[in-house]
């Protein structure tokens, strides 16, 4: 039997909430599911204001123009990330500062980060890769001393944490996914958290296309009118309707999801005992969502043929970016830096897959084809 890198699940509630979003009458968004899929989040994660949008990218957007970026602003983003984390502040005339992965996992080094801030720069941009969460004492204590804003780039982070508070929470503004990839998905959705007060007001109006329409509804306006920049960042109700009945199951997907990941590093032990092969780093002050599991394979040889042994035996393993600085988009406006460590993680890292369905069997398979492979490479 195949098994796919991914496999959207559905908990039974979806259609239910569908069809009584379709009986409400109310199919555009900011309507009653969209109202509780944010009381729901606001709640969980101690959050003083939050806004539903239709993807990660829309969340990052809303927050470059909340920062006020401007052309010639200077952003420092990871360049091993997804394109989104960069392009928000591009779109706004931004220059992107690449920063190196570390040495321990692939996310950003924070040691690396102070060296690339001057006078032009506005903000840092972690990104909280495979939900293992990024050192944001010393993030946000850089952010201080030079005055930065801090936007946590956490799609895929839902449900971690980082010593005791949930990613996305941290930093002035936080981004969340709920792409079918996620723990937790409407397909295609996304979610800015506000944990900072001077951003509420002015986030409700960027996010309604620039107007003024929520306050008016409420009847806090007398007049619907054009008020600031903005775009139509709000989701449907259908999608909210699915993502809603998708986070009464939270608790359900996320042992489901931590049981996977934990069995495959423990299956996987013995490669990095015996050289073959490394396990992702957890830092003491992370604690895991079961968002992906990965390698690091000893070189882009290996994680290639890894690959497609596993393909052959029906098993579709991913590598994951190419690094930002790399691509043939961003490549020439690039200051020239090597970028090791993300360059290196580009060619040896290998996902395996992870959703609710992949039963135990099936994970000891995967664990089994790939340390033959690795222990006879």
């Amino acid at each position: 039997m195949r098994m796919p890198f991914n496999k959207p699940w559905v908990s039974g509630k979806e259609m239910e909430y569908i069809r009584e979003a379709l009986r409400n009458g109310h199919l555009s968004g900011n309507g009653p599911f969209t109202k509780k899929c944010q009381y729901f989040f606001k709640e969980r994660y101690n959050l003083k204001e939050c806004f539903l949008t239709t993807s990660c990218t829309d969340a990052l957007e809303m927050a470059a123009l909340l920062v006020n970026i401007n052309p010639g602003d200077e952003v420092i983003v990871p360049a091993f990330t997804f394109v989104s984390t960069a392009l928000a502040f591009v779109r706004q005339g931004a220059v992107i500062r690449f920063a190196d992965s570390g040495s321990h996992n692939p996310g950003i080094d924070e040691d690396l980060i102070e060296d690339l801030i001057n006078e032009r720069t506005r903000v840092i941009v972690p990104v909280h890769y495979a939900g293992i969460a990024c050192d944001m004492d010393k993030i946000m204590a850089l952010a201080a001393k030079y005055k930065l804003y801090v936007i946590e780039d956490a799609a895929h982070g839902i449900e971690g944490s980082y010593k005791g508070k949930a990613l996305g929470t941290i930093g002035h503004l936080g981004c969340f996914s709920f792409h079918e990839t996620k723990n937790i998905h409407c397909g295609e959705g996304g979610l800015l958290a506000v944990n900072d007060n001077r951003f509420i007001a002015r986030a409700e109006i960027i996010w309604e296309k620039g107007t003024n329409r929520s306050q008016y509804f409420r009847g806090d306006s007398s007049y619907y009118e054009w008020k600031d920049i903005g775009s139509s960042f709000l989701p449907s109700e259908i999608n909210a309707a699915f993502l809603y009945a998708q986070s009464e199951a939270m608790e359900d997907i996320q042992s489901k999801r931590l049981a996977i990941w934990h069995q495959y590093n423990n299956g996987f032990k013995k490669l990095q005992t015996e050289g073959h092969a490394r396990l992702p780093v957890i830092p003491a002050y992370s604690i895991i969502n079961g968002n992906s599991f990965f390698l690091i394979c000893r070189n882009k040889t290996t994680r290639d043929e890894l690959i497609s042994h596993l393909l052959k035996n029906g098993i579709m393993a991913l590598s994951h970016y190419l690094p930002l600085h790399k691509s043939e988009y961003y490549s020439k406006k690039h200051d020239g830096r090597i970028l090791e460590m993300s360059e290196k993680y580009s060619d040896t890292i290998i996902r395996f897959p992870i959703y609710y369905e992949l039963t135990n069997i099936q994970i000891s398979g995967i664990i089994e084809r790939t340390c033959e492979f690795l222990c006879n490479y």
